[in-house]
């Protein structure tokens, strides 16, 4: 008596009945498996530029978000150039060579705020929810969003410089200073950001994101040698200008780019950048573990 797994029954016309044929569990399940090897796991490096990608299309489908890297530099950068220029300095053309560097500070640190924003606009959104379940470096959805925002601070950089070219603005420190500024201003943002990304996961809505940055970066960049020199200010707003990083940074980037180089302003950024990253970054991840 043979059994049903290897029984057909045959049709008048001697062919057998395809509804009747039965296969055997191992063989369809062997030809659902792929019997190809598993994908490698992608590094740690490689997800985060997938991420970091990720951001910049979300920039090519809406490109309103570069506004604030083109129209508020440029805004700034003649604002406070015709308006402080011949009061502080009795000059456009020679303020413009203390503020330009300084103003490039302020409109890339005043960008970082963003990176909150958009972070808390996909939590919002569910996004992370998918991101935390997908096999990759679990920072990488992070570190992805500071990548793509990197490009924005260099951006944001480039047009100020053009502006102040065009405007009269001559670096001593020639191409060399000039790019030694920027990618120094680029990794200090990098590391900046990282404030964000933790209120952007701590805070429930974007505006409070917006609200909290706003609170903090403005006494930051005009409570600083941004705009005027500090001995012109109080004794005691001197001393929170002498602590203030971005006064540093600012510092550093000025030396850079009119060519006298300040090693302990640069190495003073360096290292708050990457005191930055330690403490903010291990929070970040800490609560987005957690969220």
């Amino acid at each position: 008596m043979s059994t049903a797994t290897n029984t057909t029954e045959t049709l008048g016309d001697g062919r057998a009945d395809e509804d009747d044929v039965h296969v055997p569990a191992t063989e369809t399940l062997e030809a659902l498996l792929s019997k190809d090897a598993r994908p490698p796991r992608p590094s740690a490096l490689s997800a985060s530029l997938t991420f970091g990608w990720r951001a910049m299309l979300k920039i090519k489908h809406v490109p309103e978000q570069l506004f604030d890297v083109t129209v508020f530099p440029i805004m700034m950068t003649l604002m406070f150039t015709y308006l402080f220029g011949g009061a502080l300095a009795g000059s456009t053309t020679e303020y413009l060579q203390f503020l330009l560097p300084g103003i490039m500070v302020m409109s890339v640190v005043m960008t970082t705020m963003y990176t909150g924003v958009s972070v808390n606009t996909d939590i919002a959104k569910g996004v992370f929810d998918r991101f935390r379940t997908l096999p990759v470096w679990r920072p990488s959805a992070m570190v992805g969003y500071l990548f793509g925002d990197m490009f924005r601070y260099t951006m944001a950089s480039v047009v100020i410089l053009a502006v102040g070219l065009i405007l009269g603005y001559r670096p001593e420190g020639g191409a060399l200073g000039v790019t030694a500024a920027i990618v120094l201003l680029v990794a200090f943002s990098f590391a900046f950001s990282w404030i964000w990304t933790m209120f952007g996961l701590l805070l429930r809505s974007e505006k409070s994101v917006m609200g909290v940055s706003m609170l903090v970066l403005f006494p930051m960049t005009f409570m600083s040698n941004i705009l005027v020199e500090p001995d012109t200010m109080p004794g005691w707003l001197q001393g929170f200008v002498d602590v203030n990083p971005v006064s540093r940074l600012v510092e550093a980037a000025r030396g850079l780019m009119d060519g006298n180089a300040d090693a302990g302003a640069i190495a003073w950024v360096l290292v708050a950048g990457a005191a930055l990253i330690a403490v903010f970054g291990t929070l970040t991840m800490s609560l987005y573990n957690r969220k």
